[in-house]
C-alpha cells in the first residue's frame, strides 16, 4: 500500500488506527488505496468462522436495564445458536471508553465482529472502522447512520403516529409531549409522528406543551409532566418518549388529584415491565427490542460469512398498545 500512496508505512499505520494527527487528503487516499469507500457494508471473505475467532463485541454504554437488558440478553442469545458468544461491554465503563473503536480492528484478535447498541460516537468514528474493514452492526442508532452502514432500529414515526392518531380519535387536541434527548433521531422520529395527525385535524402542537430531557427516567418524566400539568391551561393528554417518562407521569397526575384516564390520559413507548405495573396500565408503542437483537446478530452473521446485504438500514415494525391510562378526551376541553 506504501507504493500505490506514495506514503510512508508509519503514516499508513496511523491512518489504520484511527489516529487524529493525519490531514483528511491523506487519510482519503490511503483509503481509497484499501478499497474502503464502496457502497457496501464490511464482510470477512471465506466460509465460516474460526474457533478461536468467534467473539462479537457487545458495546452498551448504558445501565442493562429492562430496556437495554432485554436487547442485549436476546443478542447474547442469538449469538450462542449461531455458535459465536458475546463479549459485552456495559454501563458507564462503557461509556468513558471512547477510544474502544479504533482498536477493535487491529488489538482484539479474539474479536470477529461488532454490535453497537446506542453509540455514543459520531458518524465520522463509526465510518473509520467500517473503512478499516471491521464488520459490525448498529442498534437504536442514536443519530441518523450513514447509508453504508448496517443498522437496525424501530419504526418510531409509524409507531409515534399511530399513538397520536389513536389519541386524536378520543378526541384530544391539547397533547403534551414529554419527550427524551432532541438530538437523538429516535425523538425527532416520534417527534414528526406525532405531530402528523395532529395537523391532519387542523392543529399544530403549541410549543408550550413540549419538553425534552437528557436522560428520559421517572423522575425526569415527573418533573416535566407537573410543568404542563401546572400551566393555566393544561393538556388534556400526555404522551411520553418512554414508559418510565410516562410512569413519572402518572406520579405527577396522582400529586395533582387528577383521574387517569378521566381527566388526563397519558401514554409511554416502548412496552417494558413498568407498563404493566402501573395503575391504570399504560397504553404505549411495544418496540420489538428482542427481534432488535436478534436481526443486528443476523446482519452480522451474513457480512462474516460473505454475504451481501442488500438492505443495510433495517426498520422493524412497532405496535399500539391500548391500555387502561387513556381515554376520551374531558367534555369542554
Amino acid at each position: 500500500m506504501a507504493s500505490q500512496t506514495g506514503l510512508s508505512i508509519a503514516t499508513i499505520s496511523r491512518v489504520l488506527n484511527g489516529r487524529a494527527n493525519v490531514a483528511p487528503d491523506t487519510r482519503e487516499r490511503v483509503l481509497q488505496a484499501m478499497g474502503g469507500l464502496g457502497r457496501r457494508a464490511p464482510r470477512r471473505r471465506g466460509g465460516g468462522l474460526q474457533k478461536a475467532d468467534n467473539g462479537v463485541y457487545v458495546r452498551c454504554p448504558y445501565v442493562l436495564s429492562d430496556y437495554f437488558g432485554i436487547i442485549v440478553s436476546a443478542i447474547t442469545e442469538a449469538l450462542d445458536r449461531h455458535g459465536m458468544h458475546a463479549i459485552v461491554d456495559a454501563g458507564e465503563s462503557a461509556w468513558r471508553r471512547t477510544g474502544v473503536l479504533p482498536t477493535l480492528s487491529a488489538g482484539w484478535p479474539q474479536v470477529t465482529g461488532a454490535i453497537l447498541i446506542l453509540p455514543v460516537e459520531g458518524a465520522d468514528e463509526l465510518e473509520r472502522l467500517r473503512d478499516r474493514g471491521f464488520p459490525f452492526v448498529v442498534v437504536d442508532p442514536r443519530t441518523a447512520p450513514p447509508r453504508n452502514i448496517a443498522a437496525v432500529s424501530a419504526a418510531n414515526f409509524a409507531g409515534a403516529r399511530r399513538l397520536m392518531a389513536h389519541l386524536v380519535e378520543l378526541g384530544h387536541r391539547r397533547v403534551g409531549v414529554l419527550g427524551g434527548p432532541p438530538e437523538w433521531t429516535a425523538m425527532s422520529d416520534r417527534m414528526a409522528g406525532y405531530t402528523a395527525p395532529l395537523v391532519g385535524v387542523g392543529v399544530y402542537p403549541a410549543p408550550e406543551l413540549l419538553r425534552s430531557v437528557k436522560d428520559p427516567t421517572i423522575e425526569a418524566g415527573r418533573a416535566v409532566a407537573a410543568e404542563l400539568l401546572d400551566l393555566p391551561r393544561r393538556p388534556t393528554a400526555l404522551v411520553a418518549f418512554n414508559d418510565k417518562m410516562a410512569a413519572g407521569a402518572l406520579q405527577a397526575a396522582a400529586e395533582r388529584g387528577l383521574r387517569v384516564p378521566g381527566e388526563l390520559s397519558v401514554a409511554g413507548f416502548d412496552d417494558i415491565d413498568v407498563s404493566r405495573a402501573t395503575l391504570p396500565a399504560l397504553t404505549t408503542v411495544r418496540q420489538p427490542l428482542e427481534e432488535m437483537g436478534r436481526m443486528a446478530v443476523s446482519l452480522l452473521g451474513r457480512m462474516l460469512t460473505g454475504h451481501e446485504l442488500d438492505a443495510l438500514h433495517v426498520e422493524l415494525a412497532t405496535e399500539l398498545v391500548v391500555r387502561g391510562s387513556t381515554g376520551p378526551a374531558p367534555a369542554g376541553s
